[in-house]
């Protein structure tokens, strides 16, 4: 039962500087409409009610050494608290959260983004087809700046383009496709060892797209559904995103 998850709030901030060197973007505020007003709430609140409708009961969070307000804010909901301390990578947040899966599946989220919807489709295909990861892909226009998957068309699933995932790269300088990794996943233990298997120098990162990778190379199976175009994902990673995503959710939250 996918009852877990794993929400990755270690990185730096760096693009929202100067307010992230205090506040975590996990904090950073959305609107939403409460009792027929607008309301501002925390990204992880978003985050966190998203996942608990589709059936998550226990929480992950992964904090770097500025977390302690986000600690303090969600200390009364008691999720699981794991350090990174130095911001290694995507890939290396997630593996500080071994213990806490277990032999569980899980979803991994990260704490700059939130989609306004799409999440019970992708546990209904992960219920369904129990393959070792899913997650969203979306287009974007630059793919060099992204994770970015190679993949075999399957169809469509629960109205989305469905694809079987047959590479993944970080950030290419020869794109063999469009498709970018939406910060949503699914999976099961096994990315542990995947991601163990990467080797990096030391003062690179370990990318969670190096762990996708190693599990297609081990004959695992990975899936992903393509945002539909009703679909959005919130960003609150840089200003620009920010700002877009403000507007969309006091427009339509």
């Amino acid at each position: 039962m996918l009852k877990k998850a794993v929400i990755t709030s270690a990185g730096k901030g760096s693009r929202m500087k100067h307010i992230t060197s205090l506040l975590p973007k996990a904090l950073l505020p959305l609107f939403v409409t409460e009792n027929g007003d607008k309301v501002t709430r925390p990204i992880i609140d978003l985050i966190m009610d998203s996942l608990r409708k589709v059936g998550v009961e226990k929480f992950c969070i992964v904090v770097g050494k500025n977390g302690m307000l986000l600690m303090q804010y969600l200390f009364e909901r008691t999720p699981t608290f794991v350090f990174q301390e130095i911001p290694k990578g995507f890939g290396d947040a997630v593996l500080r959260a071994e213990d806490f899966s277990g032999n569980d599946p899980f979803f991994v989220h990260a704490d700059d983004g939130v989609l306004t919807k799409g999440y019970e489709s992708l546990k209904s295909l992960f219920d369904e087809l129990s393959p070792d990861a899913v997650l969203f892909v979306r287009k974007v226009e630059n793919p060099k700046r992204y994770g970015i998957v190679e993949v075999q068309d399957k169809g469509y699933y629960s109205g989305h383009k469905l694809y079987k995932v047959i590479n993944a790269e970080e950030k290419p300088q020869n794109p063999k496709s469009n498709l970018a990794l939406a910060a949503v996943y699914i999976f099961k233990p096994s990315i542990f060892g995947a991601l163990k298997k990467v080797k990096i120098e030391d003062d690179k990162e370990l990318e969670l797209t190096y762990g996708i990778h190693n599990l297609i190379v081990d004959g695992k199976e990975v899936y992903a559904l393509e945002m539909r175009q009703d679909e959005f994902w919130l960003n609150v990673g840089d200003p620009k995103s920010y700002l877009d995503s403000l507007n969309y959710s006091f427009k339509m939250l």
